[in-house]
């Protein structure tokens, strides 16, 4: 399992300022999460990513990152894997494209089990052992037909129809345009039952100049923070700090089928700034 943490600041500033009141608590977490970390951010028009399959906790890179990384937007994540997963580069979140950025909390059986919903190309561009980077595939593969929400959305229902089992779907995903957050876990999963209600809640904090979201794990009040619901996305735009929260809406379409459906979203090869 892993933790999650983004934010978007009204203006660039150093991560380390934008995070000042988190980035210490969640660094602790790594402790535990201690299996890798990664840093995605955009900086100049440009996404940009560091992560070392080494604990945050001991880790020079990422107190450098911390330090060095001027940006609005950015997610960062600490990595738990599973028993027996290597720790390596490729299996280190986040996963990205030129223009996505995307890390995942909680796990799925069989990794592969959205496989064979993924497009040639897609499954050339697996790298690693995750089901983590099959799940990010196939978000990017629902972008170049539809909207981040949906593609979110639609992902996860795929994964939760396909999979035998699933503990949790929670994930961000870092575009050019916004920071989103999805919540799906399963109460009833081995590791909701062992580690209690409280694991893998997502919640968020609106500031007037910056807007943040995170996993539990610190001290987290309410208020001011807010629970985000299960199967819900959060969205936070970057160019004016707008939060809306949507209702998960999948596209169940036949992935790879160019069809329009009854929302009228075409689902096809059609190009997407998004993936």
């Amino acid at each position: 399992m892993c933790r999650l943490l983004g934010v978007v600041g009204a203006s660039a500033g150093r991560l380390t300022d934008l995070l000042a009141t988190e980035l210490p608590g969640f660094t602790e977490l790594s402790a535990e999460h201690g299996d890798g970390w990664g840093v995605a951010h955009w900086h100049d028009g440009e996404l940009r990513v560091d992560k070392e399959p080494t604990s945050a906790h001991t880790s020079e890179g990422f107190t450098a990152a911390l330090s060095r990384i001027t940006t609005d937007a950015a997610l960062l994540h600490i990595r738990l894997a599973n028993p027996g997963s290597p720790l390596v580069l490729a299996n280190t979140h986040p996963f990205r494209s030129a223009t996505v950025a995307f890390a995942h909390n909680g796990d799925f059986s069989p990794a592969d089990a959205v496989d064979d919903l993924l497009e040639p190309a897609m499954r050339a561009a697996v790298t690693g052992t995750t089901d983590s980077e099959r799940f990010f595939l196939l978000v990017r593969q629902f972008l170049r037909r539809t909207d981040p929400v949906a593609a979110l959305s639609s992902a996860a229902a795929e994964v939760r129809r396909r999979a035998t089992r699933y503990s949790g779907l929670n994930c961000l995903l870092l575009t050019e345009q916004s920071l989103f957050a999805y919540a799906d876990h399963d109460p009833d999963s081995a590791v909701s039952r062992r580690r209690g209600p409280g694991f893998f809640p997502l919640n968020y904090l609106v500031e007037p100049d910056r807007v943040v979201v995170a996993s539990t794990g610190w001290d987290q009040p309410t208020p001011p923070w807010h629970h985000l619901d299960q199967r819900h996305v959060l969205e936070v735009r970057r160019s004016d700090l707008r939060v809306s929260r949507h209702l998960a809406r999948p596209e169940l379409l036949p992935v790879a089928a160019a069809v329009r459906g009854p929302s009228g979203i075409l689902s096809g090869p059609s190009a997407s700034p998004h993936g």
